[in-house]
This record gives C-alpha cells, sequence and structure tokens, in this order.
C-alpha cells in the first residue's frame, strides 16, 4: 500500500484494489439488500470524512470503523470538514473493536488488498463482479465492502474470509489511489451494479423540425450559396444532398433552423453589398 493518507490500489492481474461498502435506501434494484462499507484500522480521519461523502454521494449509509486509530474519529474536525455535509452518514457510523462485529448480518464480502493471496479468493474487477452480484436470481442478503489500513491493507486472514478482491484497473507505472478515492469508485460501481439513479434532464425538450421546414432551409441555403459563389448552379455535384443528409443527421430543432436560415440571410446580403461595392 501507499504511504499517509493514500491506498496504494492495482491494475488488475497484477494488484488488487482496495474496497468500502454502505446501506442502500435507495437502491433501484434489490432494495431488500444491505450494504455496509467497513474501514479497518484507518489512521487518517480525513479520510473517514471523505469516505462518509464517497457514500453519501451514491446513496448508501452504513459505515463502520474497525478498531480506527483515532476514538473519537468520528467527531474530530478533519473529519467533519471532509465530509461536506455528509453528517448523518458519520452519526450513524459504528465503531467496533473487531471485524466479527462489522459483518453482523453481511453474508457477500469483497475484500480489497494489494496482492492476490496463494489462498484467497479470486481477484476481479469491481464492475465484473458487481455486476454478476446484482444480477443474481437470489441475491446474498448483505453485502460488506471491507478497506483495510492505508498503510498496510488487509490482512491475509482478513482477506481470506471474503468471496472476492475487488481490484480497480489503474495505469501499472502508478496504481496508488486515495483510499476516499478508492471507496468512490467502488461505490460508484456498486450503485450502477443495482440499477444507478435515473438521471432526467430538467429542461424541456425542444420541437425537432418538420420535414417540410427542413427542405425550405435547404432550399434556402442553396440560394445563398448561389450568392456568395460557393455553389456553382450548372455543376452542384453533390453538394445539396450531401447537404440534406448532414441536417437530417442533426435532428435540427425549430429554433435551430430559424437559425441557420438567418444566417444563410446574412451570407446573401453580404454577398449583395459586396457586389454594390
Amino acid at each position: 500500500m501507499g504511504c499517509g493518507p493514500g491506498v496504494s490500489l492495482g491494475v488488475m492481474s497484477k494488484k488488487p484494489l482496495v474496497d468500502a461498502s454502505g446501506d442502500n435506501s435507495r437502491i433501484l434494484r434489490h432494495p431488500a439488500m444491505k450494504t455496509r462499507f467497513i474501514l479497518i484500522e484507518t489512521s487518517h480521519a480525513g479520510n473517514v470524512g471523505a469516505a462518509a461523502r464517497a457514500l453519501k454521494v451514491m446513496g448508501f449509509d452504513e459505515l463502520v470503523l474497525v478498531k480506527p486509530r483515532w476514538a473519537n474519529v468520528l467527531r474530530r474536525e478533519e473529519t467533519i470538514q471532509r465530509a461536506s455535509g455528509a453528517l448523518d452518514v458519520l452519526r450513524q457510523a459504528r465503531i467496533v473493536e473487531t471485524l466479527d462485529e462489522a459483518l453482523d448480518g453481511l453474508t457477500h464480502l469483497c475484500a480489497t488488498a494489494m496482492v492476490p493471496r496463494d489462498f484467497g479468493p479470486p481477484t476481479l474487477g469491481p464492475r465484473e463482479h458487481l455486476g454478476e452480484l446484482a444480477r443474481r436470481d437470489s441475491p446474498p442478503a448483505g453485502v460488506g465492502f471491507l478497506f483495510g489500513s492505508e498503510r498496510f491493507g488487509m490482512k491475509n486472514d482478513d482477506v481470506y474470509r471474503c468471496h472476492a478482491a475487488l481490484s480497480i484497473p489503474t495505469n501499472p507505472e502508478f496504481g496508488s489511489l486515495n483510499l476516499a478515492s478508492a471507496i468512490q469508485v467502488v461505490a460508484y460501481e456498486w450503485r450502477m451494479a443495482l440499477g444507478g439513479y435515473d438521471l432526467q434532464d430538467p429542461r424541456p425538450c425542444a420541437a425537432q423540425a418538420d420535414a417540410q421546414a427542413v427542405a425550405g432551409l435547404l432550399s434556402h441555403w442553396e440560394q445563398s450559396l448561389v450568392e456568395i459563389g460557393f455553389l456553382d448552379p450548372m455543376a452542384p455535384k453533390k453538394l445539396m444532398p450531401r447537404l440534406q443528409q448532414l441536417f437530417n443527421r442533426a435532428q435540427l430543432t425549430t429554433e435551430e433552423v430559424h437559425i441557420l436560415r438567418g444566417i444563410a440571410r446574412q451570407m446573401a446580403h453580404a454577398a449583395g453589398q459586396k457586389r454594390l461595392d
């Protein structure tokens, strides 16, 4: 693992990743499934706050800390600042002394480890494993994502207890990923596997121009292109059919047709002015 507040996460088939988990109140698929992010012996208070923020952004809220460096980590100033408003996640977060206490109610565990263990679980990418997990006809009742300490990662015995070791694909030359960033990536992949959020554009859809309006635009442009000398009416070649295809692919709105006709008018006007001059 990397030093300081970062956690070194490896490339697939080389170095596995570091993971996180949380509780889901609003997932779109398998709404009864529990999700928990477990941080083991975390040493940096800022990472705890940033982890809370990462969970809340993705709609998870269950965070458990196993024997963190600071007994009052949930109330430390750095933790609160890095949470950036995710104080509800911090308020309900639990601190326990053993991993056994943190795993209560979970039936599927995902480790995050620097190097695959000889006798450990299979090393898989988050998207690969979590997508398959969410698609199961009988999904687990509770999923836990385990993250080791920033400096040493997960202990072998803790990894052995898990069903999979997740690995975030990273640059082979620089695989060090901050713990909170790793949590964000895993939380995002799990949210997407569970169905994601329906992102609707609040802006009203503009009305698409009908075929008659596009035909009028094409005719207008043909006249203006002749005016400016770009189109030779005696040898038009395939210019206008190509413009027709371009306009069709663009799926122009009524407003865009008005804009393009305005441009055509200005082209013709400029050409006329040039002849007068």
